[in-house]
């Protein structure tokens, strides 16, 4: 559980502090730029300054090695500049709330589960919404907000406190409530879920206390608390994803058919699957920087394993 600020030593709250200053300069900076300019802009700052000296590129070069080793070279260095340009993009995204909600107005939705999720919200009945870091994970809360369906979000706190504070207030902008991750935020969930509430889950990170579910070929350490609830709670567990289009600016949002109930880890390898399909047909629109196969004891990828 990344600290609170009274637990850093000097040494990291300074630390942090700076990393904060230089991240909210940035954003203010690209803020003042009219939000068509703004979003390619952010993609590429990411993409060209942050990315090399933060060692995206090395990130996604090696995830990439690890389970795509047939991919071209040419292929390899347009995914690591145009990966960290979807994620400077969501960035930005997110800080423009007002920007962002205006266009969703017009995105299209569709999909096979669109009528199950529409049918269970109209019926008051709880549904979890299971997605991934591939596009904007937002941009579903954002168009399915205007056409009147409300859904909380658990979120995994940063580990910079400073910046934390302010990306968690941009994340409510887009919807309500916001659960961190943790013993509280699980109890507020589950009585959000009750109530007959719409939870929205990014279940495509590493996690500690999970279980070897494959993706891409190889054992990724995952929870699988979403199947978890949804068994337990009776909710329909519905894969929903934000594509982006070739504008860069706007989304299609997909809703796929609901995973059938069965057993947690079933359920959760179904997800990866159907998340993985998705990222093959738009590998650049997954966060291939995130440590996603790395090991959790004798679980998961070892380091002896990874390619040199």
């Amino acid at each position: 559980m990344p600290a609170e600020v009274s637990e850093l030593s000097r040494r990291q709250r300074i630390g942090y502090f700076l990393a904060d200053l230089f991240l909210r300069g940035l954003i203010g900076l690209v803020l003042l730029i009219p939000y068509r300019w703004r979003v390619p802009m952010m993609g590429w700052l990411v993409a060209q300054v942050v990315a090399p000296v933060a060692g995206l590129r090395k990130r996604v070069r090696a995830n990439l090695k690890l389970v795509q080793p047939d991919l071209s070279e040419p292929e390899i260095r347009r995914l690591c500049r145009a990966v960290p340009d979807n994620a400077g993009r969501k960035l930005i995204e997110l800080y423009s709330p007002r920007a962002f909600a205006e266009r969703a107005k017009g995105w299209q939705i569709g999909g096979p589960g669109l009528a199950a999720l529409t049918e269970a919200h109209a019926a008051g009945r709880p549904v979890i919404v299971i997605s991934g870091h591939f596009g904007n994970y937002d941009a579903a809360r954002a168009s399915l907000r205007h056409r009147g369906i409300e859904m909380g979000s658990i979120y995994r706190r940063m580990a910079n406190p400073y910046f934390n504070a302010h990306y968690t207030r941009m994340m409510e902008a887009v919807g309500k409530p916001m659960f961190m991750q943790g013993r509280r935020g699980m109890i507020e969930m589950v009585r959000h879920l009750r109530a007959g509430g719409i939870i929205a889950i990014a279940a495509d990170l590493h996690a500690h206390g999970g279980v070897e579910i494959d993706f891409f070929g190889k054992p990724a350490v995952t929870s699988t608390v979403p199947a978890e609830l949804a068994l337990k709670h009776n909710a329909p567990l519905i894969p929903v994803y934000g594509l982006r289009k070739p504008n860069g600016l706007d989304f299609e949002i997909i809703v796929h058919e609901p995973i059938p109930p069965t057993d947690p880890k079933t359920m959760t390898q179904a997800f990866n699957h159907d998340l993985e399909a998705l990222v093959r047909q738009h590998m650049e629109q997954w966060f291939w920087v995130h440590r996603r196969w790395k090991p959790w004891f004798d679980l998961g990828v070892q380091p002896e394993d990874m390619p040199g």
